[in-house]
């Protein structure tokens, strides 16, 4: 690998100092190093670049390969945020970690990404992919959301609930591990719906394979106003659903290339990050 993108939650790298300290040990390699600050479009990484390091958190991490991947750029995480499931190398680790990069020591895993698009009144109002999840949820609101699910065209239930999230395996360690949906392997190839506060006995997770292509109908309700209930992909993307909206969720034909240095199966990580 020859040239490096940097990519740096401010907030969490103080006066930039991990950002600088990556620059100083490409330079003093031969190797060349751009870097953006706290937010990231893709026109903001050179396209020759080999490879897209991002320092701070999940988020971070989730915003950058919203943003490259469709470049096909490997991204490395550096984790100083909290608990870190996505992020590869931890502070104390970078300077190995950076050895490793030049010696071409790693490999690349590659990530499902999912693909939505929203119509309302039978007109498409947006599209977007995500790494993460897709949330739909109540926009401030405290009404509860009426919601149908179906699964190629087949209704599977009815909910009553605050929500919906529909995640990819690397997610299952977000938003649906929270609300009590199961931890997946991320080099899985699966879709996991999980209701958020469901208002019945009954609210358990469900997998379904990739190739399955959900739609989220969200039930007419007189008392329903724009904003209050949500589309969010990702965390940071949103559109505005309306009665009678229809969200189709499958499989994007992106992916997310992930640089994995650790020879930790799952297991052993998953063990760690629990213990923590």
């Amino acid at each position: 690998m020859q040239k490096f993108h940097v990519v740096t939650n401010d907030a969490k790298d103080k006066e930039l100092a991990v950002t600088k300290m990556l620059e100083q040990y490409f330079i003093s390699h031969g190797r060349k190093c751009t870097r953006n600050i706290s937010c990231m479009d893709k026109e903001d990484v050179p396209e020759d670049t080999d490879c897209v390091i991002v320092i701070g958190g999940d988020g971070t991490l989730i915003q950058a390969a919203g943003a490259v991947a469709d470049k096909g750029i490997p991204l490395l995480g550096v984790n100083l945020g909290t608990l870190g499931y996505l992020a590869e190398v931890e502070k104390s680790q970078i300077i190995p970690a950076l050895h490793c990069l030049l010696k071409d020591e790693y490999r690349i895993e590659k990530r499902m990404m999912l693909k939505g698009r929203i119509f309302s009144n039978n007109e498409f109002i947006f599209q977007g992919n995500a790494w993460n999840d897709i949330v739909i949820t109540r926009g401030g609101s405290l009404r509860i959301i009426h919601y149908s699910i179906y699964v190629n065209n087949q209704l599977l239930n009815t909910y009553s609930a605050d929500g919906v999230i529909i995640s990819t395996p690397t997610g299952s360690t977000g938003y649906s591990l929270s609300a009590g949906g199961p931890i997946v392997d991320p080099r899985a190839k699966l879709i996991v719906i999980t209701p958020i506060c469901p208002h019945t006995l009954n609210g358990r997770s469900i997998i379904l394979s990739p190739e399955d292509e959900i739609q989220v109908e969200v039930k007419k309700d007189e008392k329903m106003d724009r904003g209050s209930v949500e589309a969010i992909f990702d965390g940071n993307r949103k559109a505005f659903l309306t009665d009678g909206s229809k969200v189709f969720i499958g499989m994007s034909n992106q992916e997310v290339k992930m640089i994995k240095l650790s020879k930790e199966s799952f297991v052993e990580v998953l063990r760690r990050k629990l213990s923590d």
